[in-house]
Parts: C-alpha cells; structure tokens; sequence
C-alpha cells in the first residue's frame, strides 16, 4: 500500500535546521521532496567528507537535489517550471526576500493556483519583529520557553535546538502542509501558510499559558511542578553521577515509591513546599545516592514507579525501548554500506513511512531533474556554463 503522501510534490527552498526537518517528516511518508540548492551553501559539522556526511544525514533522506543560483533569471525561469507541477513548496528566507527573487506565494499562485506556499521564518510574515534576524535561543527566549527552563550557573540554561527550530517550526510546517493539502482537496485551491517558530513556541506553553491566565503566576523553573519544584517530580544524582528523574505525580505512583524506598512517613510530602520540600528532596537524594541510575531504574521502574535514567545520547540508541521501536535503523547506504540513522517517530499501522535513501550531494539530480523537465542536454550544458545551475 502507497505511503500517506504518495503522489506530494514538495519544493523545498528552505536552507538550515526546521524547513528541512519539516520536508524530512514528509518525505519520510512518500511525499517527492526536492531540495533546491544555492551554490555553495552548506555546513558540515563533523570531521568527515560530504558523501560520508550526506549518508548519516537524516534530515535530508528520501530527497532529491537541484542547485540553482537565483541571482540568474535562467535559474528564477527553472524553478518556475518546477512550480507549476508541484503541490507544495516551503520557504525560510526573510520576509522580503522571496519577493525579491521572484519566488514568492503570489509568483507561485498565479503559476498554479493548487500550490500550498508555506513560508517558515522565526516571527513571521508581519508584527514589529517580522524582519528580525534570529535563531532558535531568540525564538525560545521571546516566547517565554527559555526562562522557565533549567538554571545553571543563575541563567537559563540554553537548550539544545528541538524546542523552537523543530517543534515549534518544522513540526508546525509539516501540520500545516498536510492540513493545506486536506484542504485543497475540499476547495481545490492552495494557500499560503505562514509558520513563526515564536508562534509555534508560545503554542507549546499552552498548558502554562492556560495556568498564568486563571491566576496561577508566571512558572519559574524549580518553583512548579512540572519545573522541578516537587519532591514527586524531580531529577536526583545517583551514585555513578548520573541522574534519575521521577514523575510520581500521581499519589499511587508516590505511594507506590514511597514504599519501595521504605520510607512511608514521606507520603504526605508528595507536594510539599518551603522548608519541608527542601528537606524531603534532601532525604531523596541521599537515598538515590546509594545506586547507579541503572540500578535504580532496574530496582523501581517493575514496582509501577514513573522513574527512568536520564540518558546521554550515546546511551540512548542501545536503550531496549528505542531499539525495539525501530528509533534507530540502518540505512543502505551505495558505498558506505550499512550506516545508522535516526528511525520515522510516527507509526502507520497500514501505510507506514520508510527510508528509501540517504541524503543527496548538493545537485546530485540536478540534470535529472531538467531532463524531467524537458531541458535538452545542450541546454542543460549551457545552464552550467551561465553558472545558472551548479
């Protein structure tokens, strides 16, 4: 059975981090993703070639690659005839820019009135930011997300890019796609979807956003429930010095704990506060110091106790539970062999996603795709010399 989105056309001219984790999400579900390119462009972040970094990058599997220089109108002419035939087409430029390169969602409307334009920036299309530049600590930081995050050293501890760049734009662009497309299916026309990280990020604080609008106060991290702030709900050192985090919120996960540790005199100080919370959680401590955290979670986790090891990352791709949900798979991969990738999160249980192949070079199907196009390869060979194409 074909894929969810078997039959997509997506034009992808976005560059860095949430556009092209957004593409990935829909390529990953059967839709033909074609990366656009500029010349030039592109970040390696570790010591190896680009084919070796091209195999592990899972962000542009099941893509294909263009490169075309749009300061050329032969280039702006291409990606034109593209647009005409595709379903969908995403964005990350500032606002402006894709105007400027005759790119944009009115250029594109008028090629085919079908198209689902999304564009993807940090504040969006309008408000006094619209034109800030920015990346994933502004966006958390003016959301509110960052000062209720972790302390360390008394500031915000600054957190790794899933918050604002994937959750709050890619994971909104990929929703905002598929709902287009639904859409589009009821009217048969496209429309331009307009995607803040900011938006997406306030979004995500819903749940605190609804408590601060009820009277609850603005949360501070170490001071609420879900920030640390209770003995049933905190992260505790173990003798390896690694961490255990709890989340006994529950009073039968609590009790449940409570006796497992034989310690039943701290029930009634599931929630407690002030003085009584800081000695509680001392008392904790000293207990979680007596084991690994893998010894603690071995011990509790059978006893319906809400408690896992905080994991590094080179700990989480052989945790049993990520294995078996095929979170980490291998890939085939025309010279490396077998190389490992990141699996699809979302499980079909009748059309599921799959990895048909790993990320592309840089215009690897550039001639490919302008044949499909109906480029001859005398013209092909004339774009490369204009410096149209790379």
């Amino acid at each position: 059975m074909a894929p969810p989105l078997a039959g997509i056309k997506v034009l992808d001219l976005s560059r860095m981090g949430p556009g092209p984790f957004c593409t990935m999400l829909l390529a990953d579900f059967g839709a033909e993703v074609i990366k656009i390119e500029q010349p030039g462009f592109g970040i390696i972040p570790v010591d190896v070639d680009e084919e070796t970094w091209a195999a592990y990058y899972a962000i542009d599997r099941n893509k294909r690659s263009i490169t075309l220089d749009f300061k050329t109108t032969e280039a702006r002419r291409i990606f034109h005839g593209m647009a005409r035939t595709a379903d969908v087409i995403i964005e990350g430029f500032r606002p402006g820019v894709a105007k400027r390169l005759e790119l944009d969602y009115e250029t594109a409307r008028e090629l085919n009135p079908r198209i689902i334009y999304c564009s993807l920036t940090g504040y969006g299309q309008d408000g006094p930011y619209h034109d800030l530049p920015g990346h994933d600590i502004n966006y958390v930081s003016i959301a509110g997300a960052l000062s209720a995050m972790a302390i360390r050293d008394g500031r915000p501890a600054v957190p790794l890019n899933m918050l604002g760049d994937y959750a709050g734009g890619g994971l909104q662009a990929a929703f905002g796609i598929v709902s287009g497309l639904l859409a589009r299916d009821r009217t048969g026309r496209g429309q331009l979807i307009d995607i803040a990280m900011v938006d997406g990020v306030v979004s995500l604080l819903s749940w605190e956003a609804s408590v601060f609008f009820a009277g609850g106060g603005v949360p501070k991290w170490g001071e609420t429930p879900l920030t640390g702030g209770v003995p049933c709900g905190c992260v505790y050192k173990a003798k390896d010095g690694g961490f255990i985090s709890l989340g006994c919120f529950e009073v039968k996960f609590w009790e449940n704990l409570c006796r497992a540790l034989e310690r039943e005199d701290l029930i009634p100080y599931q929630f407690a506060q002030g003085d009584e919370k800081e000695d509680v959680m001392a008392q904790l401590e000293q207990i979680f110091l007596t084991k690994t955290k893998e010894e603690w979670f071995q011990l509790l986790s059978p006893k319906d106790i809400p408690i896992t090891p905080v994991l590094e990352l080179d700990e989480v791709f052989s945790d049993p539970q990520v294995v078996h949900r095929q979170m980490v798979v291998e890939v085939n991969h025309p010279k490396l062999g077998k190389v490992k990738q990141v699996g699809i999160g979302t499980k079909f249980s009748e059309t599921p996603g799959e990895i048909r192949n790993t990320a592309p070079l840089p215009g690897q199907h550039t001639e490919e795709i302008l044949a499909e196009l109906g480029y001859s390869g005398g013209e092909i060979a004339r774009l490369r010399k204009t410096g149209a194409i790379g």
